[in-house]
């Protein structure tokens, strides 16, 4: 992997729940400023991994450096003011159906600064602008489809201009043509803003485009961390297995590679 600053470590972290091992020694690093993807089979611990990035699990052992601090070792307070950097897009968006849009992506400025409500307000409507949302603003989620809901969840996980942000299968439920156009805020808005992206993601091989790292969850452990191009061709056979299953023949440049 490339020198960038490391933002988030894990490194011989183990997790199990009853007699079930979901993480086994799993080390990884994510760098600055890039777009690290998760992929791997249902149930293969991938959200489990993403759940102790944000302190909401803690290791069974091991340690999860967090902008160089040990997440278990952070006190509550702590805990929230790192949490304040972060930005976070759940599978659903998890908009409250009870208030606005408005109200939906100004919630975490209301909850974590002292903005007026005039400032909140400029902040909003640049933030919903960016995700090419107009005249949503008193809108609900129930009156919103769901590539709406998505960029309204995206919005507000963006709205606090985090330093990481989190997006845990953020196409669910999307057709074909929406997938793009979430993908495609995500990338540029990333670019724009210079944000970490942590996503975990099942859409193979779409994903691929806007990673600059895939990690492939399987066996309880990381079997790789690689750019796109360098995952596709490894001899690793976790994702060798995975790729074949996923993508079938590999081609490049218009040529397959053997």
């Amino acid at each position: 992997m490339p020198e960038h600053a490391v933002v988030i470590e894990l490194r011989g972290v183990d997790k199990s729940f009853g007699r079930q091992k979901v993480l086994d020694q799993i080390d990884i690093v994510i760098p600055e400023a890039k777009t690290t993807v998760i992929v791997g089979a249902s149930g293969q611990g991938k959200s489990v991994l993403l759940k102790h990035m944000l302190g909401l699990i803690r290791a069974d052992r091991g340690e999860v450096l967090v902008l160089g601090r040990d997440i278990a070792r952070m006190s509550n307070r702590e805990l929230r003011d790192t949490r304040t950097r972060f930005g976070v897009l759940f599978q659903g968006a998890a908009l409250l159906d009870s208030i606005t849009v408005f109200d939906n992506v100004a919630l975490p400025l209301r909850e974590r600064t002292r903005l007026t409500e005039s400032e909140i307000r400029k902040r909003v409507r640049e933030k919903l602008e960016l995700m090419n949302l107009v005249d949503v603003d008193e809108k609900y989620p129930a009156q919103l489809s769901g590539g709406m809901k998505k960029r309204v969840g995206l919005a507000r996980a963006l709205i606090l201009e985090p330093k990481i942000v989190f997006l845990d299968e953020p196409t669910t439920g999307l057709d074909v043509k929406m997938s793009k156009e979430i993908y495609r805020l995500i990338h540029t808005t990333q670019e724009r803003l210079g944000f970490t992206a942590v996503i975990v993601s099942h859409d193979v091989p779409k994903i691929f485009k806007l990673a600059d790292y895939i990690a492939l969850m399987a066996a309880s452990r990381i079997q790789g961390c690689l750019p796109p191009v360098e995952f596709q061709l490894s001899d690793n056979p976790y994702i060798r297995d995975f790729v074949q299953e996923t993508m079938g023949e590999i081609y490049t440049s218009g040529e397959r590679v053997t």
